[in-house]
């Protein structure tokens, strides 16, 4: 401990100032050797019946709290006993109750406390300039910052001099204070994302629905007319972007927009691929197509292709493009059709 003659008046200027801000305590002994003594007096000197104040006291089940305030103090005592038999218990659980912790002095505890805080993201003013354990959570917390500026640290281990605890409080505040502006963000943030997954999702099934939609009203064999290579095009390249953005759920760091031009760019790589591989094996083969059987495979192809879309990109610059071999039959399944590359899955 250091300068200890000056730390009762300081607990007492503590407790005005917390009074004054509007704050609650949390305390845990009445004896006039813990802090909690001076602090509380403090405190009931600065309520008023305009701002009264509440003081909440949480022993342990066989212990005792009287802080002797004055008749006509302005400060409500809520004695909120622990089941526990020990102080410790009914000390460190409370913490994380706590919206803000002020360590003075103190030893092994207090550390252990401050630590507590620390660990928790509660916001913590340790007044460094008497020692004890505050001193060392005073140490502790510059490597950690959580919510504390380096003002505020700065202020943390300065000396005792006039103003220190209002600008002490003010500190505490000030934590906090960023602590609910930083949750609040979380909060909007994850809202946001949830919107964005749902127009996400929203949007897949209805590409999804699309591409089936296109299958289910192809028409029958003949000549390639507009309408049926728009079909033809159309429905995998819909179930590309519907995979795409099916896998964008599985994701973070970009938006579905983004998601969904990825898979529509490996979508029509993987399809127009395809379709040019089987000209090349059919030349005649648009003089007589059936839209609706190629599409139970380039369906699922675009699909496929819109989920792996790093995976199509990636054979893409190693050079390896799906070929046909001449001779097959464009509307084989893809177990029936030899692969050119042996460690790759069968496809036509």
């Amino acid at each position: 401990m250091k300068a200890v003659d000056q730390a009762e008046e300081a607990c007492r200027l503590l407790g005005q100032e917390l009074a004054r801000a509007g704050c609650d305590l949390a305390v845990y002994s009445s004896k006039s050797t813990y802090i909690e003594w001076h602090v509380v007096h403090g405190y009931a000197q600065a309520c008023t019946s305009d701002a009264p104040g509440r003081v909440a006291a949480h022993p342990a089940r066989h212990q005792d709290v009287d802080f002797a305030l004055p008749e006509g103090s302005c400060v409500t005592l809520d004695l909120i006993r622990d089941t526990t038999g020990e102080w410790e218990v009914s000390y460190y659980r409370t913490l994380l109750e706590c919206d803000g912790v002020l360590l003075v002095g103190g030893g092994q505890s207090t550390r252990i406390a401050g630590i507590i805080a620390i660990s928790q993201h509660i916001p913590v003013v340790p007044v460094a300039t008497f020692g004890g354990g505050a001193g060392q959570v005073w140490v502790n917390l510059d490597k950690v910052r959580n919510d504390a500026d380096d003002d505020d640290i700065a202020l943390m281990g300065d000396d005792w001099r006039p103003g220190s605890a209002s600008r002490l409080v003010a500190c505490l505040l000030a934590q906090r204070r960023r602590r609910q502006e930083a949750q609040e963000q979380a909060r909007r943030e994850a809202r946001s994302g949830a919107r964005r997954l749902k127009s996400g999702l929203t949007a897949a099934v209805l590409c999804l629905l699309g591409s089936l939609g296109l299958l289910v009203g192809a028409g029958g064999p003949g000549p390639a007319s507009a309408q049926r290579l728009a079909a033809l095009v159309a429905a995998p390249l819909l179930a590309a972007v519907g995979g795409a953005l099916i896998r964008h759920t599985f994701e973070t760091g970009s938006g579905w927009l983004q998601a969904a031009v990825r898979g529509l760019g490996a979508g029509v790589v993987s399809v127009l691929l395809y379709c040019a591989s089987q000209l090349l094996a059919l030349p005649d083969l648009l003089d007589h197509i059936d839209v609706r059987r190629l599409l139970f495979f380039t369906v699922p192809l675009g699909f496929s292709a819109g989920f792996t879309f790093d995976l199509v990109f990636e054979r893409m610059r190693a050079g390896a493009v799906p070929v046909t071999p001449a001779g097959a039959d464009p509307l084989a399944s893809p177990a029936q059709t030899p692969s050119a590359d042996p460690g790759s899955p069968p496809r036509s």
